[in-house]
C-alpha cells in the first residue's frame, strides 16, 4: 500500500499486520443469508440498538410530520412522526420523547413487565401495536440476546431535553393501515402505517 515500517524484529510486526488484515476482512463481511428477510433484519437492527445504549442509532424522525402526540405523567410528551412498513415484514415506529416536566426522567416503566425483556433497561421495550380490526397485539421485536429492537438507554433525561425514539414490530397484514400505539403509563394513540419508499 506504499507504507513502509522500520521496526526491529520482523516477527512481532508480521503478527500485528496479520491481526490488522484479519480484523479488516471481518469488518467487511456481508452478514450471511437473509432467511426471507427476517433474521438478518433482526440481527442487524439488534446490533445497531445494542451499541451506545441504542440511542445513537435511532431512525431520525421526520419533524414535519406528526401522526400523534401523547402526554403522560410528569409532563412527558411522546410525538410519533412515522410508522413505516418495511419490505422485510416489519413496522418501525419513530418519534421523539420530550421531558416537559421539572424533574429528571428515566423510562424504567416503559420497558414493560415481562421478565424476558428486562435486560433492555430504561427503554420503549413495553410498547405494543394493537390491530383492533384483526384483534391482534404486536410486541416489540427482540434480538438473540433478548434485548428489544428499540431505543434503549432512556435514562437521566433532563427537563427540556428531547431524544429520538423508535421501536420495531412485526407488521400487521397489509390491509391494516391504522393501529393503536400503546406505551406503559401513557395514553393510547391511533397512528397510520405507511409503506416505505423504495
Amino acid at each position: 500500500m506504499g507504507v513502509h515500517w522500520r521496526v526491529k524484529g520482523g516477527a512481532p510486526l508480521a503478527a500485528a499486520i496479520t491481526v490488522c488484515i484479519a480484523l479488516t476482512l471481518t469488518g467487511c463481511g456481508g452478514g450471511g443469508k437473509k432467511d426471507n428477510g427476517t433474521s438478518q433484519t433482526t440481527s442487524s437492527a439488534a446490533e445497531k440498538t445494542a451499541g451506545s445504549g441504542g440511542t445513537s442509532s435511532s431512525p431520525t424522525p421526520d419533524p414535519t410530520q406528526t401522526l400523534a402526540q401523547i402526554k403522560g405523567p410528569g409532563d412527558i410528551t411522546v410525538t410519533i412522526n412515522s410508522a413505516t412498513r418495511d419490505s422485510g415484514g416489519f413496522v418501525t415506529v419513530s418519534g421523539t420523547l420530550t421531558n416537559d416536566g421539572s424533574k429528571i426522567f428515566s423510562a424504567v416503566d416503559w420497558k414493560g413487565t415481562e421478565l424476558a425483556i428486562q435486560k433492555s433497561g430504561p427503554s420503549v421495550a413495553g410498547a405494543v401495536l394493537v390491530d383492533e380490526a384483526g384483534k391482534k397485539r404486536y410486541y416489540v421485536l427482540r434480538d438473540t440476546e433478548g434485548k428489544c429492537l428499540c431505543t434503549m438507554g432512556l435514562s437521566l433525561i433532563k427537563p427540556g431535553e428531547s431524544r429520538p425514539i423508535f421501536a420495531q414490530f412485526p407488521a400487521p397484514p397489509e390491509s391494516t393501515t391504522r393501529v393503536q400505539f400503546q406505551l406503559p403509563t401513557m395514553p393510547t394513540a391511533s397512528i397510520e402505517i405507511s409503506d416505505s419508499e423504495g
